[in-house]
């Protein structure tokens, strides 16, 4: 299959140099024929996955546990009200 640098770069909105076009053309080449080769491999036993490795979420468990009484949250707060810390307003 060939590919047009060109329209790659057009597509990607990029400027190739031209040196640089000729190096790309390569390895586009290169990574088309690993394709071939690849698309030569019989995979009609083979179970399609998502991911090469199986996943599983590791979580942990669910606990209750107590927060922080009100007076300990605001005592390094520089202003507050009685039940809030108060901040510099940002919208005029």
């Amino acid at each position: 299959m060939k590919i047009s640098i060109e329209h790659l770069a057009r597509l990607a909105r990029l400027t190739v140099p031209e040196d640089e076009k000729i190096l790309f053309a390569s390895q586009i080449e290169d990574i088309l024929n690993y394709m071939d080769t690849l698309n030569e491999l019989d995979t009609g036993d083979v179970e399609p996955t998502s991911h090469v490795i199986s996943l599983s979420n590791v979580v942990r468990e669910d606990m209750v546990k107590g927060s922080l009484d009100r007076e300990d949250a605001f005592m390094n707060a520089p202003d507050r009200t009685e039940k809030f810390y108060r901040v510099p307003k940002i919208i005029e």
